[in-house]
């Protein structure tokens, strides 16, 4: 092979190594920058309430490194997917039904709308009532919430399926199960995630809340405890860790949602001719 050949090989190869190393910039830029606001603020300010990410960070590895994990963080986590999961179920579920029925929609349109306006926390002390402080009551908490924009989202994805593909499935007696998965769920399902995404976020809200109210383990209630007994660096530990796991989460479920979604991704890089 000669020289002039290996060149250009070599520019590329260079060229994506400088891209990555860009892309990692911007990704860590940002959180190093707020870091180290956060860390002269601490420092020039003095205040107790606002411990150095140095303290922070030390707590956080000797707190939650040990069998704090298994005792508040597994718990809160498996809260939080169970009710995240039967939100999803439900939502879909009915969102599905509401969807292809608009004379059942006009119906039971007005009650969603009302049990939509009621904020979940405030269900909190009638759920405590109805169910017992329980794991029960904290997964209807989460799904109280997490299951409005899952069920909003899938009926206006099926709504929104193309009349033209409703005929051409009838024309080649395409119906029951095949139809309902192959046309309604295909096509409502770039909407399905949005609202599963959305309902995630909430549903992590409704996991901290659900646990500071009543409950003997999980983060929302070790958060609350280290508040009260002014236990600040673990208090902002159990706050970082929070907001580690929704990252975590949210990444996953990107991957996720790239895997279902990409025939929706290749038909409209297709249309813009990518």
């Amino acid at each position: 092979m000669s020289a002039q050949s290996t060149r250009p090989a070599r520019a590329t190869a260079g060229g994506g190594v400088l891209r990555a190393g860009l892309r990692v910039l911007e990704v860590v830029l940002l959180p190093a920058v707020l870091i180290a606001v956060w860390w002269i603020a601490s420092i020039t300010s003095g205040l107790y309430y606002l411990p150095t990410p140095g303290e922070i960070a030390a707590t956080f590895a000797e707190l939650w490194f040990s069998e704090r994990f298994f005792e508040d963080v597994l718990p809160s986590v498996a809260r939080l997917l169970g009710g995240f999961a039967l939100a999803g179920v439900l939502g879909v579920g009915l969102g599905i039904v509401l969807g292809l029925s608009p004379r059942l929609r006009a119906v039971v349109e007005p009650v969603l709308e009302f049990f939509r306006a009621i904020p979940p926390p405030v269900l909190v002390p009638l759920l405590m009532l109805l169910v017992g402080v329980s794991t029960s009551m904290k997964l209807a908490v989460i799904v109280s919430g997490a299951i409005w924009p899952i069920l909003l989202n899938t009926i206006e994805g099926v709504r929104a399926v193309e009349p033209v593909l409703i005929d051409t499935c009838r024309c080649y007696g395409i119906r029951g199960r095949r139809w309902l998965t192959t046309l309604v769920l295909r096509s409502a399902s770039p909407q399905i995630m949005a609202g599963l995404r959305q309902g995630l976020s909430i549903a992590i809200i409704l996991m901290v809340i659900s646990e500071m109210f009543a409950s003997s383990s999980g983060l929302g209630y070790s958060i609350i405890q280290f508040q009260r007994g002014f236990a600040i660096p673990e208090m902002w530990s159990g706050i970082v860790l929070l907001g580690l796991l929704g990252f975590l989460l949210a990444l996953l479920f990107g991957l996720v949602e790239r895997r279902v979604l990409n025939w929706y991704h290749g038909v409209r890089a297709a249309a813009k001719g990518e």
